[in-house]
């Protein structure tokens, strides 16, 4: 084979040796490395990503998930505030009502077959008591007290004398399982009056009930 230079030696280019060979080499494996390189930083840095995006989704439902609980308690705080304070009124309220159906039921059943009843109506006035300060037993202080009046009127034909059958029903009333622990006095006046244009006897009767603390 024969080998004609027309460039007179100027342009063939030199056989390339061991040493050429080990350069080419670098020189094309050294961004091939990078680009691996960048490709493994890449793609580690998307898995990374994407568990920490993972984790804020996490955190952010457990947030969530706390900020409901924490409206449930402000709900459950708010209406437990509102049901104590309904408890503290009813309370306040008991102190100053009572059940009456048991006193008509014993003076319905005690009431004498001979009379009628014209009034029947329940007055409370107060009373200054005495008693220890809670926080402090050893000190007294004062504190009103309620005291309830049920007043009723009952009534006879002026032919009769009932002074015996109201005794009786006053009796009853002050000595009755109900009452007998709960009233302090009844008092009776004896009076006349008007009843359907026509005269009339008339007892007013009042049971004064114990002051109650």
């Amino acid at each position: 084979m024969y080998t004609i230079d027309l460039l007179k030696g100027q342009g063939v280019p030199t056989k390339s040796g061991p040493e050429g060979v080990i350069v080419a080499v670098v020189t094309f494996a050294i961004p091939l490395i990078a680009g691996m390189a960048m490709f493994g930083f890449y793609v580690s840095d998307r898995i990374v990503t994407s568990v920490r995006k993972q984790e804020i989704a996490n955190y952010q439902a457990s947030i969530d998930g706390l900020s409901e609980a924490a409206e449930l308690q402000r709900s459950f705080t708010a209406e437990k505030g509102l049901l104590t304070g309904c408890l503290s009124e009813v309370a306040g309220s008991l102190g100053s009502h009572s059940q009456w159906s048991d006193v008509l039921v014993t003076l319905a059943e005690n009431m004498p077959d001979s009379m009628v009843l014209t009034k029947l109506e329940v007055k409370q006035s107060s009373v200054k008591k005495k008693v220890p300060q809670k926080d402090d037993p050893k000190k007294m202080i004062d504190i009103s007290v309620p005291v309830r009046t049920l007043h009723m009127s009952v009534c006879g034909s002026t032919q009769e004398n009932y002074d015996e059958v109201v005794r009786d029903f006053r009796n009853r009333l002050r000595f009755s399982e109900l009452l007998v622990s709960k009233l302090e006095d009844i008092r009776v006046a004896q009076g006349v009056e008007k009843l359907e244009d026509r005269d009339v006897t008339s007892y007013e009767i009042n049971c004064i009930f114990k002051p109650e603390l």
